[in-house]
């Protein structure tokens, strides 16, 4: 595949979609559906290594996620903290990076501290870079940077004259991170959903019915090609 295709993404985001209804489909509770879809991130981050892209991020819980049922919450809290356990032997095996992005603070403290444990058992592997959207919302995300410079602006360390663009990134869940260059979204549905609103002003956009645990190296691939497909330009140049 890398052969084949020259110019791969830097940096690609996900949104994991189609959980539920791919349980739905085999008659298992909506549970089995995110378990299934956790097994599947693995895969998909060393399909996407491989292909020689450097970063993937993945829309994993929303700030909205939780309005769900609360036995449906509590089972996805379950679940991420037994996967960020996990994560930590397969970020050593696979030389991942990992980062968590969103308002962490909000989660419980075994969570926290499982995030802190993996973020730093990984800091210095040099792969993939794998970002987790935790409690993540764009909109949430862009009104906490903006309170981080009214205190800086306040507190005398920034000239509000000098706040930019590159200012602004600095600031956000994603600081230091390229912007992505194509975003997937599984299931059919298309929207962004709140996700990086800022970061994917310039992304190109692939939308597939396949459902997330479906989702395979062969998907993948073909979110590549098409992302070969666009001519792209900044600008208006």
């Amino acid at each position: 595949m890398a052969d084949e295709i020259k110019n791969i993404p830097r940096h690609i985001a996900i949104i994991l979609d189609g959980n539920g209804r791919w349980a739905k489909k085999k008659f298992l509770p909506r549970n089995a559906g995110h378990a299934a879809g956790s097994k599947n991130v693995e895969k998909i981050c060393s399909a996407a290594w491989n292909m020689g892209i450097e970063y993937v991020t993945m829309y994993a819980f929303s700030t909205e996620n939780w309005s769900r049922p609360k036995d449906e919450v509590d089972a996805l809290m379950k679940l991420l903290y037994s996967y960020l356990k996990d994560c930590i032997n397969t970020s050593k095996k696979n030389n991942m990076q990992v980062r968590v992005i969103g308002d962490i603070s909000k989660l419980e403290t075994s969570l926290q501290e499982k995030i802190a444990e993996l973020e730093e058992v990984s800091s210095y592997n040099t792969g993939l870079h794998f970002q987790v959207a935790l409690n993540y919302g764009s909109r949430d995300e862009i009104k906490r940077s903006i309170k981080k410079i009214a205190k800086e602006v306040k507190e005398g360390k920034l000239n509000i004259d000098d706040i930019d663009e590159d200012v602004i990134s600095s600031h956000l869940d994603t600081y230091g991170i390229p912007d992505p260059d194509l975003m997937i979204r599984t299931s059919g549905e298309q929207r962004l959903s709140n996700y990086l609103l800022w970061q994917l002003a310039y992304a190109e956009f692939y939308f597939t019915d396949v459902l997330w645990p479906d989702f395979d190296k062969k998907e993948l691939e073909k979110a590549v090609k098409f992302y070969q497909t666009r001519n792209r330009r900044f600008g208006n140049i």
